[in-house]
């Protein structure tokens, strides 16, 4: 029944050529970029004047833009890929990913979700208070916006499902991980430099705060205002050591001696990179902290006084007061301000135990997604040993068994899952602490996305000057 579900949904097709080149994945990249940036400017049509700003810290989490046609963003399908993990990772579901037919299943599988939680969210955004329509309307015209309002997220979220797929299977490294980058970049060079209001008006001769921070740290000190100066220097400075440490980090690795079965004297080096897992954990982290918040807003704008709704979120999810999360799990897995409370003087023990199990909430979840990473997508010791036997190479002095090579990647791949999980967590909460230019998840994932993306471009780029190095390659 599934497998004949899957085979009637839509797909983008895979190019017919084995390798595609520099030039040809640079400009399909380039192309969902600019179409991702104009459809975050288009507004969804009958929206009313909600208070849109509420979702302003989740939009970079989830790639979105709240009130555009993209509002719901990469949220469903990062979702589905968080239900596909846990059900993988807790033995519910065994998908055997080795073969091809097991991963084409997982991977229409994962699309079926992505679709489904695109129709469920956009409702639940609608019909919960999240993007509603103008509330003065008469009740048949208030049913019909809400319906073309679902319409729209529908047809904006499956827009982001097959951009993401273009760029997977067109461009350059993941489509969801393109869209994030593109919007943290997009939030940092703002915040950093916008000579702007948050009112849009320009800053200089109005006699408000302009948005950009170098501006704010450059007026304070004109104005010997110490205290005020100091806050936008943490946070562009605490931006810049986050962005360091990770290309630190991300360039670690551990390099395993491999040799070549059949020729004698000739040898690879099979690297092992500290953050084994790159940058998917904390984007399923950051998911889940950004559903929390999502659910825990939208079940009090329309939980009532009494059942199942109000209890979860009054005992469970908390409330929020303004902007703030005051109770419950929203307020536990929210990052205070660390360098604010200290320079303003209102740092307290709440906040140091608040700050403590986020960061603990960070670390564990980084690490718990890791370990189910490693086993759902193929980069287990098993999976590694077989792939290195493939490909016609072995371990030197060693005999040519997979058993041998899986007890020796056993030794590098567990350890380096949970470091590395660990590593990211704790600079994603360092950088949310500390009041950086964007979220600190946001941060290490461009820094992590852009690594990697210069690391495969770089790679395609050798190739095709090289014809006989894409040879030995394939």
């Amino acid at each position: 029944m599934l497998k004949k579900l899957m085979a009637m949904l839509p797909e983008v097709a895979g190019p017919t050529k084995k390798k595609l080149s520099f030039k040809e994945k640079l400009k399909w990249t380039g192309i969902i970029l600019i179409s991702f940036f104009i459809l975050s400017m288009i507004p969804l049509f009958g929206l009313g004047q909600n208070a849109l700003s509420q979702f302003e810290q989740l939009s970079i989490i989830l790639g979105a833009s709240f009130g555009s046609i993209i509002s719901l963003g990469i949220g469903p399908i990062v979702t589905a890929s968080i239900v596909l993990q846990l059900l993988s990772g807790s033995g519910i579901i065994n998908i055997d990913q080795s073969s091809p037919e097991g991963k084409q299943f997982f991977q229409g599988l994962q699309k079926l979700l992505g679709i489904f939680f695109i129709v469920f969210e956009a409702i639940i955004y609608v019909m919960m208070g999240g993007l509603a329509p103008a509330a003065n309307l008469v009740p048949a015209t208030y049913s019909l916006v809400q319906f073309l309002l679902i319409l729209q997220l529908f047809f904006g979220g499956m827009l982001i499902l097959f951009m993401a797929e273009v760029v997977d299977k067109w461009g350059f490294g993941s489509g969801i991980s393109i869209f994030i980058a593109a919007g943290v970049s997009q939030q940092i060079f703002i915040r950093a430099f916008s000579p702007l209001t948050t009112t849009g008006q320009f800053a200089f001769g109005s006699g408000l705060a302009p948005v950009g921070q170098m501006w704010v740290f450059f007026k304070s000190l004109i104005n010997a205002d110490l205290s005020g100066a100091a806050l936008p220097f943490f946070a562009i400075l605490f931006t810049i050591l986050v962005f360091i440490i990770a290309v630190y980090a991300q360039a670690m690795k551990v390099d395993i001696p491999l040799s070549f079965g059949r020729i004698r004297g000739h040898g690879i080096r099979w690297p092992l990179k500290f953050i084994y897992t790159s940058n998917i954990p904390v984007i399923l982290v950051a998911a889940l902290m950004a559903n929390f918040q999502l659910w825990a807003r939208l079940l009090q704008n329309k939980a009532g006084e009494t059942g199942i709704g109000h209890w979860i979120s009054y005992n469970i999810l908390g409330q929020f007061s303004g902007q703030a999360p005051i109770s419950g799990l929203v307020y536990w897995t929210h990052a205070p301000n660390l360098v604010d409370a200290v320079i303003n003087k209102y740092f307290t023990f709440d906040i140091l135990l608040q700050s403590l199990v986020y960061i603990g909430f960070m670390v564990g979840g980084a690490v718990i997604f890791s370990i189910f990473w490693v086993q759902t997508a193929g980069m287990d010791a098993k999976s590694q040993a077989n792939q290195i036997l493939k490909s016609g190479l072995q371990m030197p002095g060693f005999r040519r068994d997979p058993r041998v090579l899986e007890r020796v990647l056993k030794r590098y791949i567990g350890p380096l899952t949970i470091m590395g999980g660990a590593t990211v967590g704790i600079l994603a909460a360092i950088a949310d602490l500390s009041g950086a230019l964007s979220r600190g998840t946001g941060i290490l994932l461009t820094v992590m996305i852009i690594y990697k993306l210069y690391e495969e471009i770089a790679q395609q780029h050798m190739m095709d000057m090289n014809p006989a190095l894409r040879k030995m390659m394939q």
